[in-house]
């Protein structure tokens, strides 16, 4: 839909409005592990590929719950542009209590198979010793990791963003200091590395219970026929995630295949892809929030405007991000003390995730855009598609004896993939549907 100068201007304030205290919120979690792999990367051999195998293994285990963030956003964001405030408070707590609860069986679960799934992603000898290390301690901080989403959910759907953004500043910083003392200070390791983590990451936690349960003052009882719905809803937002996760592990296990130097360059690589796709994720965040209130109040056309106006905003962004990689380049692998082998398949590495991130713009402000609208059950379809696409790209990879770039090659095809099938919906009328 075209749209007046007037207009927008308004959603520019708007998007703005949200998305820049979302940007510091969202970066976060790859900041934590950016400073892992800075600080670890001072360590001998074979730390940084522990690091990156076992961290493998976590982003898919939390990344699997950011329903938790993603549809408490949404659902708090309707009932508010409704005008239901009571409400969406309650459906928030929902998600704190889904959120602690699906930490703990996760703990349970996972720790018993450790060894195995670093084994999996074919990690062996020493370099599975420290990954299994790193994990087990880092599980202990999944069921903080967990609420911090949920409450970071709550607040964004209430349309603050400020507040996460402080958080998220107060635990980065917390982290770097705690992974200095604990790892270079201290000497515990990749050990210290994740107990920095986990301490920073239950703070946060508690921070973010104080605020809803203080300040907000959201009953503290649990519903559990509230919990039950929150975890229904999630089920499509778990399989479109699981969708994203198994590419991302698909890519990381040929990577470790390729070699210490591959897994490592990969693992630099990727830290560096995630910083940048949760910066642009800062306007989805913003379309959950807009979209979510929008609808919720019966705004169709404003929902349409706010859209096309985002998507500009993605496209822009991945622009400025992938010229700001290519400036970058020279200087990346002195940050990480890359050996001379590293240093050469990064360099080569970086020209892909430079071309890929207006692409990646447009993906993930459409995402963001039908995870506000509660599209869940397209976006679970369309991330199984997808995922059927870039199997033969890797696939490809690993008959032909492809190397580092052929591998993000596939992943370029992956996000094509994304962005035909979430433009279509986005197209259409189908994704409007409006009320509480």
């Amino acid at each position: 839909m075209p749209l007046t100068l007037g207009s927008g201007r308004r959603h520019d304030r708007q998007i703005l409005r949200l998305a820049l205290p979302a940007f510091g919120a969202l970066v976060a979690e790859p900041l934590f592990l950016l400073t892992d792999t800075v600080i670890v990367s001072r360590l001998p051999a074979p730390a940084l590929g522990a690091v990156g195998v076992a961290s493998t293994v976590l982003s898919l285990l939390v990344g699997l719950c950011v329903f938790l963030a993603y549809g408490t956003t949404a659902a708090v964001a309707r009932q508010i542009g409704a005008g239901n405030t009571r409400q969406a408070m309650r459906q928030g707590v929902d998600g704190l209590w889904l959120a602690a609860g699906v930490g703990l069986v996760i703990i349970v679960v996972v720790w018993p198979l450790a060894p195995w799934l670093v084994h999996l992603i074919g990690a062996e000898g020493e370099l599975a010793r420290q990954a299994v290390t790193y994990l087990r301690i880092s599980l202990l901080g999944v069921p903080a990791m967990l609420l911090v989403l949920a409450g970071t959910g709550v607040l964004r759907g209430m349309q603050d963003t400020r507040t996460p953004l402080l958080v998220s500043v107060g635990s980065f910083t917390l982290n770097a200091v705690l992974n200095v003392v604990f790892v270079l200070g201290l000497g515990w390791g990749v050990a210290g590395s994740a107990w920095g983590t986990v301490m920073a990451q239950s703070l946060a936690a508690a921070v973010y219970l104080a605020l809803i349960f203080g300040r907000q003052r959201a009953p503290l009882r649990p519903d559990l026929a509230g919990i039950r719905a929150a975890g229904s809803a999630g089920i499509a937002l778990v399989i479109r995630t699981a969708c994203l996760q198994a590419v991302l592990l698909i890519a990381a296990g040929v990577a470790t295949r390729m070699g210490e130097d591959q897994i490592a360059a990969h693992t630099i690589a990727t830290r560096i892809w995630t910083l940048l796709a949760l910066a642009l994720d800062a306007i989805a965040i913003a379309g959950q929030a807009i979209t979510g209130r929008a609808l919720g109040a019966g705004d169709v056309a404003g929902t349409r405007e706010a859209t096309w106006r985002m998507v500009v905003w993605g496209i822009g962004s991945g622009v400025v991000l992938g010229l700001l990689v290519v400036v970058a380049r020279p200087f990346v692998p002195a940050v990480f003390d890359a050996n001379p082998f590293v240093t050469g398949e990064l360099l080569d590495l970086l020209w892909t995730v430079a071309v890929l991130q207006p692409i990646a713009g447009v993906v993930f402000v459409l995402d963001g855009v039908l995870i506000g609208a509660g599209d869940q059950r397209y976006l679970a379809w369309a991330g199984v598609w997808t995922t059927l696409a870039y199997l033969p790209a890797s696939l490809l990879v690993i008959v032909s004896g492809g190397g580092l770039v052929m591998l993000w090659m596939a992943l370029g095809v992956w996000m094509v993939a994304r962005m035909i099938t979430l433009g279509l919906r986005a197209y259409g009328t189908r994704w409007l549907v409006i009320g509480a």
